[in-house]
């Protein structure tokens, strides 16, 4: 079969943006941002989630607690990739436990967030850009993840994370950082996530070969 003739990087508002050889289009990857609308969801441009089984629901598959009467927000920066089996167990799914017993009586009641045996609003979650969630991890509520984190495997995270941190296990630890300190700050002055498109895909080389001088030549503004 003949490659694919060359084509422009999909627009962040594509839902299905991976074309398979044979012109079709893969279902089980998708922009999150086209793929959801969940109000207590944010996701940046190019952010993209994948699942060997493509859910219906692209927000309950990943964030099943948050509900869009939910008092807590989840949001995720650009360039983000989700692997398959990730869960974000966002703050609704807590139960109250500073008492005797934790079993959420109003739910089987009238729902009133009011009622003794719910807990108060719970903190949001926040993923910063170009975070790397690797298959069946769970990120817990509250979890604040900064930019260029790679999070491994079924590994369970919670609390706040600096940049550029690899994070794995259960409960997650910093395995090491992944750049030093004078490069995730030139890191974080470039903002390569945003750029426009046409610049990030022509430094792609930079960008994933970590040529630092090259970025800081390209940054529009630099």
């Amino acid at each position: 079969m003949p490659p694919l003739p060359p084509r422009d990087f999909p627009t962040p508002d594509t839902t299905y943006p991976v074309i398979l050889p044979d012109g079709t289009q893969y279902k089980g990857t998708v922009f999150l941002r086209a793929a959801i609308d969940n109000p207590n969801i944010t996701v940046g441009d190019y952010t993209y989630a994948s699942a060997h089984v493509p859910p219906a629901d692209w927000a309950f598959h990943l964030a099943p607690y948050l509900f869009p009467q939910s008092p807590e927000t989840l949001t995720i920066g650009k360039f983000c990739q989700i692997a398959d089996g990730v869960t974000f167990i966002t703050s609704s799914a807590n139960h109250r436990y500073d008492g005797f017993s934790s079993f959420p009586f109003s739910i089987f009641l009238d729902m009133d967030r009011n009622r003794p045996s719910m807990p108060g609003a719970g903190p949001d979650t926040t993923i910063g850009h170009d975070v790397w969630i690797g298959q069946g991890a769970t990120i817990l509520p509250g979890a604040n993840i900064g930019d260029g984190c790679i999070i491994g495997a079924k590994s369970v995270v919670s609390g706040t994370h600096p940049p550029y941190t690899i994070l794995a296990g259960n409960p997650a630890k910093p395995v090491r950082r992944r750049f030093d300190d004078a490069t995730i700050a030139a890191l974080a002055k470039i903002a390569w996530w945003h750029w426009p498109i046409e610049t990030v895909v022509s430094n792609e080389a930079a960008i994933c070969g970590a040529d630092l001088d090259a970025l800081e030549r390209a940054a529009p503004h630099a």
